[in-house]
């Protein structure tokens, strides 16, 4: 029974054109996340699926292993949970048999392999059936515009303002990763369910990079922080 790190990356991308192959701080970006997989104790195999071949070529370069995801599964209405799912039958299909489904965005390459060791930790301790990575947020006040095009409070009422240290604790999840039985994924078709866990990281591993001036952003996060030290 093993961890399986999965790393759904595409080729195609609307809002930032080849984002998984873009130098990101000197590699492609997707290689970060490789890496990271990599590098963290009690994570068994690392997998990348991808319907492109320049993905797939650096993933093998990185020491990752590939799968050739199926165009219909890699398309713009395509689902996370149906690229998971298509790695898990491949990865059985090869005698592995998987424990737990560490399930990677390669656009959040703000983390460490340490966020995965313990997330991983986390989910045996507690006997937990799947993990959502997050960041604590405070002053998370939110708006929308409502009917008539007026802002309208969305989590509080703005003629009552609470006080910061009388909220709620609240998470944003971040998108980093995910951790869940196969049964979840199976059974569900979802990355969450059964017994919910949260992996709560720093607040500056909250950013996913979406456009270019979120790869800028994360370009200097990642160096301010030292995590781009290879």
């Amino acid at each position: 029974m093993t961890v399986a790190a999965v790393i759904p990356a595409r080729g195609g991308s609307k809002g930032l054109i080849r984002k998984n192959t873009r130098p990101f701080c000197g590699v492609p970006l997707v290689s970060w996340s490789i890496r990271q997989a990599r590098e963290a104790r009690g994570v068994d195999s690392v997998w990348v699926s991808s319907d492109d071949d320049e993905i797939l070529a650096i993933a093998e370069r990185e020491g990752a292993q590939a799968i050739r995801r199926p165009p219909e599964l890699a398309a713009d209405e395509s689902s996370s949970e149906s690229a998971w799912l298509h790695a898990l039958d491949h990865i059985e299909t090869r005698g592995e048999r998987v424990e737990l489904m560490l399930a990677m965005q390669p656009t959040s390459p703000i983390r460490e392999s340490s966020d995965l060791e313990r997330a991983v930790a986390k989910v045996r301790e507690l006997e937990l059936d799947s993990l959502l990575s997050c960041c604590e947020i405070e002053d998370f006040l939110m708006w929308r515009i409502g009917a008539g095009g007026q802002p309208v409070g969305v989590n509080y009422d703005y003629m009552v303002r609470t006080r910061r240290q009388d909220l709620d604790t609240r998470y944003l999840e971040n998108g980093s990763f995910w951790i869940f039985r196969p049964s979840v994924l199976r059974s569900l078709g979802n990355r969450l369910g059964g017994k919910i866990g949260l992996h709560v990281m720093e607040l500056h591993k909250m950013f996913q990079i979406d456009t270019l001036e979120d790869l800028r952003l994360c370009e200097v996060i990642m160096r301010g922080y030292g995590l781009d030290a290879r």
